[in-house]
This record gives C-alpha cells, structure tokens and sequence, in this order.
C-alpha cells in the first residue's frame, strides 16, 4: 500500500491528473491511492490538502483496501444463529431508576444526533433536520427541547452533539445560532466525504476535491466513530467526564433519551447496546441482530446472498431489527479505536447511477461495530422508540391525533385502541411536502385507523374521520376531493366519491 509523503509536495504531473486511464494501475490500489493523491493537489491551499492528506486519504484507502480483499466474500448462511437470550434483554426486564440515579447518569451522558441527511425525498432543500414536523417546531428544534428539558429537570448539562455531512455541514452551523441562548450546549462536527468509485475500473470519480459534490458522498453512520475522534470531539467529551453517548437518527422522534437503558449498562459494564424492536411487514427490509461465530453481529439485506433474502424478509425467522438507537462506551469507542479494531467493519457496497455512470459507494453502518464491543448486546425496546420520519406518509402520522407534544416528545393519545401506529401510503401526488400540505385542509382524526392508501389526484377537507382500513384511488384523468367532515370506516373511494363496502 502507498502512504503519501507528507513532507514532499504531491505528484502534479499529467499523467497522474489522467491516471484513471492507465489500465495496468486500475483497480489496484496503488493505482487508487495516486489518483486520490492527485485529486488532493487539486486542493485550493496547503492546509485543506494536508488535512486530507492525514485524515481523510488513510480513511479512504483503507475502506478501498478492504472492498478489494473481501468483495467475494459472503456470509455463511449456515454460521447464522438467532440472538440468545442473554444477548437480546426485554425492555421490560429492565430496572427502573431512583431521582438520584438519574441525575447521577445524565451527568455521565452526551446525546449524538446523525445530521447528515437532506430532506429531498420530500422535495425540501437543506438539511432534513429543519423540516418542520409538529407545531411549526423543525427535528432539530424538538432535540433541542428534549436535551433542555432533561438538564432543567436533572440541575445537569447533557451537551447535544451533531454529527453533520458535508451537504448539511454549512447550513447547520447557521440555523444552531438560534440555540446559543437556550442553555443547551451543541457540538456540531462533519464527518468524512468519500470520492465515489466507477464500478466498471473501481476507481475514484473526482477529478478535482472541489467543484462538484455529486461525486462525493458521506461513507455512511457507521463513520460516527472515526469522525468523533478525528473531530477531537471524541478526547473532549471524555476529559468533560462524560463515559456514555446515545446515537440516534436525527428523524427518529421516538429516539429519547431513556434512563433504564442507560443504568442497564451502567451496572452490567456493557461497552454497546443496540436498541431492536419487532418486526412489522413495513420492516422486513430492515437490519437484523444475529449470533454469528459466538459474537453479535448485524446483519444487512446487502449482505444477504440472493438466494436468501425472502429468508431474510421473515418476519417468523427474524424476528427483530435494528432501530439505530445506539448506546456507546466513550472510552470503549477510544480502545477499539487505537486497537484499530473497527478497521474491519462490515462494508456495505451501495451501487448507484449518478450523472450516467454507474458508480459504488462504500459505506459503513454504525451497527456494524457491535461485535467489537465488550459484553455488547440487544435491548428489545416498544415500538414507539422507533418512530421515524423518512416520507410524507410518516409525516402524516406524527402530525395527526395520534400523539401531542410535550416537551419536545411526542406522547401517544391515551385514546388510541391499539398499541401500534397504522400503516399509512400515501401516492406520489403527496410525496413532495408542498404537495402534502396543499392536499390537506386539515389532518384527519387516525385515532381508530389500521390503514390507510391513498393513490391518485386526492384531495382531503377539515375534520375528517378515518377508521379500521380506507383506500382512496382516483384512477388517472379524474380526481376526488374528500369533503369536509366525511367519515369513513373500512371503506374504499374511487370515482366521484363513490363508496363501496369492503
């Protein structure tokens, strides 16, 4: 492997600046690592190249250089074991906490929020963080809340740590400004940017490290732990006396901070805990929790081979799945860190078409780094710690009469009859935010709902009722328009409002 020399200036030459062309260096990864030295000389000052240089290239190459050893390699199906008992703890084993045990842990805590993410999906500009998703108050806006809340109740200051992508880094760093008066303190740090690589010669697509963001991405949440550290944020929170970090997504708004969790690892000196829940048909994508040579390991649907996916998808077989609220050791995350044990964290290859090419990305998810931990396990939690916000249709749910807002939580309505939410699809006619809100005079009363799929040119009026199972389809060319007040209870509309009994 070819470590760049840091005292020497980088290669400038043509050659190099073409160097994906050289057919005998394709694919290698010497060949890699000169084109990476190239796109660094592209650098618009000495500092920005050096820091590339020591941070990012290492990183990179290393990610690269592992992708080459083991992209035939697949896991053994027959190696895969259900979690054990011990391995998975029921929420509801877990002790409860006294005040002072509590103010106790909150001294101990720092809440990380996994800020990378934009809000195109739902047609929105900007990082995905400032949408807003209930009472005009944006996810941010809530996490705030939530940390400001348990450090009033607590006399304790549990500083709220954002870890940024290079397409959210920027305009974070301006919206948080509001915050500066709110007696909570936010860390914010970016995490890396990876050159995307051409599957047809696997090497990197920039040409040059600035001038178009499409060919570069954020390697996944599984950089949470090298980014910390790079950031220095990592040595800080320790010397602050802080020993626990809760990871979450930033859209998932039943992500709070949970104190029997926090003591389970507290007393039982468990280094990792990853929160699973039960699977639903609308998780059977989602990462699962297995046993795999003795230790925790999750277990991704890319990882799956083929002929085993629909194994993968049972909800019978694999009961659980991976809600990405994590629990760390700081100081563990420092030792697997110098002992560069999360050096061999599962890839996940993500194949992908930009600007015509087809391209790989290679990222890393932080659930993967649960076999590297010490007395790691599952913490099988209720449904309402998983609550995110990924579409319109999510958005719909958790602006409804479902769930009030208190203190930056939304608390489910005590007049719900099921323990679940309702499975909610909306079609692409609301898929845009814009979109959603001009459809909706009003969010309809859900609390009796189990389904709802709405498709077509929709429109919905004030104060309506949906119950049991609803399907609105207008067929292409006409449209329906849901007056105001309508009710309907395990009905399906289509036409002009023509309603039929199911």
């Amino acid at each position: 492997m070819i470590k760049p020399d840091l005292q020497s200036p980088l290669p400038q030459s043509p050659q190099l600046q073409s160097f994906g062309n050289r057919s005998s260096d394709i694919g290698t990864e010497d060949g890699f690592m000169k084109k990476l030295e190239a796109i660094a000389s592209t650098a618009p000052n000495d500092a920005v190249k050096q820091e590339f240089i020591t941070k990012e290239v290492p990183a990179i190459n290393k990610l690269f250089t592992r992708f080459l050893k083991n992209r035939k390699k697949v896991i053994d199906w027959d190696k895969i074991r259900p979690p054990p008992s011990e391995m998975v703890i029921n929420y509801k084993e877990l002790s409860g906490c006294s005040q002072e045990q509590r103010i106790n842990l909150a001294s101990k805590l720092a809440v990380l929020k996994l800020n990378g993410g934009l809000g195109t999906t739902m047609g929105c500009t900007g990082p995905k963080s400032a949408i807003e998703v209930r009472s005009e108050k944006t996810f941010l806006d809530l996490s705030v809340q939530q940390i400001k809340h348990m450090n009033e109740r607590y006399n304790i200051r549990v500083p709220l740590v954002l870890m940024n992508s290079f397409n959210t880094h920027q305009e974070t760093g301006k919206i948080i400004q509001k915050y500066k008066y709110s007696d909570v303190k936010i860390h914010s740090f970016n995490q890396s940017r990876f050159p995307r690589i051409l599957k047809d010669n696997l090497m990197p697509v920039p040409e040059k490290m600035y001038g178009n963001d499409a060919e570069w991405y954020p390697p996944g949440h599984g950089d949470v732990f090298f980014a910390l550290q790079n950031s220095g944020l990592l040595e800080t929170l320790i010397n602050e006396g802080k020993e626990y970090l809760f990871i979450s997504n930033v859209d998932n708004l039943g992500a709070i901070v949970d104190f029997n969790i926090l003591n389970m690892m507290d007393t039982t000196g468990c280094e990792y805990a990853m929160e699973v829940t039960n699977k639903t048909r609308a998780d059977v994508k989602g990462g699962t929790l297995i046993e795999y040579e003795g230790k925790a390991k999750l277990l991704e649907i890319a990882q799956v081979p083929p002929n085993h996916v629909e194994d993968f998808k049972s909800i019978k077989k694999f009961k659980i799945f991976n809600t990405n609220n994590i629990w760390v050791n700081l100081k563990a995350i420092d030792r697997v860190l110098k002992e560069s044990l999360l050096d061999d964290m599962d890839i996940i290859i993500n194949p992908k078409v930009a600007d015509g090419k087809s391209i790989l990305q290679l990222e890393i998810a932080a659930g993967a780094a649960i076999q590297f931990f010490n007395n790691a396990r599952g913490v099988n939690v209720p449904r309402e710690r998983f609550l995110p916000v990924k579409s319109t249709s999510d958005l719909f749910i958790v602006q409804s009469n479902l769930y009030s807002l208190e203190n930056g939580m939304l608390v489910m309505n005590k007049n719900r009859p099921f323990t679940t939410v309702p499975l909610v699809k909306l079609g692409d006619n609301f898929k845009k935010v814009s979109d959603y809100q001009a459809r909706l005079k009003g969010i309809p009363d859900i609390l009796e709902l189990d389904q709802l799929t709405v498709s077509g040119d929709v429109t919905f009026g004030a104060n309506v009722v949906l119950k049991g199972t609803v399907i609105v389809v207008a067929n292409h060319g006409s449209r329906i328009d849901i007056p105001e007040g309508a009710e309907f209870e395990n009905k399906v509309v289509s036409g002009n409002l023509r309603i039929l009994d199911q």
